[in-house]
Formats: C-alpha cells, sequence, structure tokens
C-alpha cells in the first residue's frame, strides 16, 4: 500500500521506485511533487492508495492478470469486471490463475561503456537471476520480486545507471498464437482493460508466432 503511513520516498522503498519510473517516463516535476503532497496528508484531499490484482482469462482462454492502483476498491472491481466480461473474457477468482506466472522484477540499466561480460558479472554479483544484453545501448536485469529493491541497490552501488525498476508478472508458459482474429481479439481486451482508469498494467500469457 502506498499512503501516509510513510510518504518519504528516502524510507519507502516502493515509492521511491515509483518516481523514478515516473521520472523515466517523463511525468512532469510538478505532477510527482503534488502527488507526494496529497501521499504525506499536507494536501486536504490527501487519499490512501492500495495496489489490488485481478485474475481472469481472456479470448481463446489466454490467463490474463490485472494490476491497479485505486483509493476505492469498490469503484475500481466493477470497472474492472465490466471490462472483462464486455471484451470477451471470464474474470476469475484469486489464484485462477496466478500459478501460471512468474512475479519477478525487471531492472533495465544503461550499458555504457561495459561490455556484456562486465554487465553480466554485476548482475550476477547483485543477486539477479537473468540477464539479458542488449547493444543498442540498454540491458535487462531479472530478480525475484521480493529482491527487486536490493538488486537494484547493489547495481547502483557499482556504478550502474538504472533506468527503469519494476515488478511484472511474466507467463512461465505462454500460449504461442498466429490466427489473426484470435489476435484482434486479444488486442482489444488488452486495450479495454487498460482503458480503465485505475488500471496500472496488464499482463497476459500468450506470444505472437512470429511468422
Amino acid at each position: 500500500m502506498i499512503g501516509r503511513n510513510d510518504p518519504n520516498p528516502e524510507t519507502n522503498a516502493s515509492l521511491r521506485v515509483a518516481i523514478a519510473n515516473a521520472k523515466a517516463d517523463s511525468v512532469p516535476r510538478d505532477n510527482i511533487e503534488r502527488i507526494l503532497k496529497k501521499l504525506s496528508g499536507a494536501d486536504k484531499d490527501s487519499v490512501v492508495y492500495s495496489q489490488q490484482v485481478y485474475e481472469g482469462f481472456g479470448p481463446d482462454g489466454i490467463p490474463f492478470i490485472v494490476t491497479a492502483l485505486t483509493e476505492n476498491i469498490n469503484r475500481t472491481f466493477p470497472d474492472v469486471r465490466t471490462a472483462w466480461s464486455k471484451s470477451g473474457g471470464n474474470m476469475g477468482s484469486q489464484g485462477s490463475v496466478m500459478f501460471m506466472f512468474n512475479h519477478v522484477g525487471i531492472i533495465v540499466i544503461k550499458n555504457e561503456d561495459k561490455s556484456e561480460d562486465e554487465l553480466f558479472e554485476a548482475a550476477i554479483e547483485a543477486g539477479a537471476q537473468d540477464f539479458t544484453y542488449d547493444r543498442e545501448g540498454e540491458s535487462e536485469v531479472i530478480t525475484s520480486f521480493k529482491e527487486l529493491s536490493s538488486v537494484q541497490n547493489a547495481l547502483g552501488s557499482q556504478g550502474i545507471t538504472i533506468i527503469k525498476s519494476e515488478p511484472q508478472y511474466r507467463a512461465k508458459d505462454p500460449k504461442v498464437v498466429s490466427d489473426s482474429e484470435i489476435l484482434d481479439k486479444l488486442e482489444r481486451f488488452t486495450d479495454a482493460l487498460e482503458e480503465v482508469n485505475d488500471v496500472d498494467e496488464v499482463y497476459s500469457g500468450f506470444d505472437v508466432k512470429e511468422d
């Protein structure tokens, strides 16, 4: 939960990561400061937000996980459920698809002047589970969800620049889809969920066949 309990990014790791990601997404500084003011209780409209996780199936039986950040669960749940059912899916109960996903931490770093071997060694030393090198200038470090903050701090202490850090749900065995009609349905389904005001992220259990 993000709220008045600890609105200080120096001591609240989750809030610190959220601010870093907001800056990476070019959110204006004034917007970030206004949100911090609300969370601290200094604003008369201060609120307490909680993260909600919803599970179920989309078109063609594809599993989906949806996360939302809300100050009003009684508004968010019906909105997500309506978008889910109207778009060809079936919203499930807690645990209905969670076992099909891994909850991981993703850290995007700058390669800068470091080689692939140097970055790999740094990631492993920091406690990462996996590492994907990208010659375009940014690489990806994968951690367990619980170790996300500690791995991020360890990388930073080694002088590695963190671009973005966030938790994700990744399907253990994604279904490969090649049928264009099904892909269109899945795209519309995903768009409908993402359009719900409080929805933060939508995670699916499918991959698109490359050819």
